[in-house]
């Protein structure tokens, strides 16, 4: 039910899926500590990301929740995007191990694209003092839907996040402790 055509020398690669499960993986490394950068960078992003990514995400804000288990918080973006909304929910949270699960329930592609799609991010410390950041993300197309540069273009986001935030954390040394 599956086709993957591979192409030694692509750019891209195009996988046919016939309502098949996916996921890909991407890690990050950073100068800035886990516990600051998972802060800043996951728990807080729907605060800072319309101060420091403007340009693509126009509002954010809490939809339901304090932020724990079962919050929900939604992402408005800007034209920059290809689509103009996201909404998710936090699944399963250790603040202490800098790690969250969370599921998109509305936008982002769910329904015209996707049936499911839940990410995994974990920050560990790393050796130098900083971190690593490793994504894993787990989706459900929907039948007959092709990926073509997406998986490419997420992981590039989720870099983008994680480099703004680290970015603004060495710029204010004081926050996030």
């Amino acid at each position: 039910l599956t086709d993957y055509i591979i192409c030694t020398g692509c750019t891209s690669l195009i996988i046919t899926i016939m309502a098949s499960t996916n996921s890909w993986t991407h890690e990050i490394e950073s100068a800035v500590t886990a516990p600051r950068l998972f802060r800043a960078g996951v728990m807080d992003w729907h605060t800072l990301a319309p101060k420091l990514a403007p340009q693509i995400v126009a509002s954010a804000h809490p939809v339901e929740g304090e932020g724990g288990v079962g919050s929900v918080r939604q992402f408005n973006f800007t034209s920059a995007m290809p689509f103009n909304l996201m909404k998710e929910r936090l699944e399963f949270i250790d603040a202490d191990k800098c790690e969250c699960k969370s599921t998109l329930i509305e936008g982002g592609g769910i329904g015209t694209a996707i049936e499911t799609a839940t990410s995994h991010i974990k920050v560990e410390p790393a050796a130098n003092g900083g971190s690593v950041v490793k994504v894993e993300s787990t989706y459900k197309l929907l039948p007959g839907v092709e990926v073509n540069d997406e998986i490419t273009k997420a992981k590039d986001s989720v870099t983008a996040i994680f480099k703004a935030a680290e970015a603004y954390l060495i710029a204010n040394p004081d926050a996030y402790n």
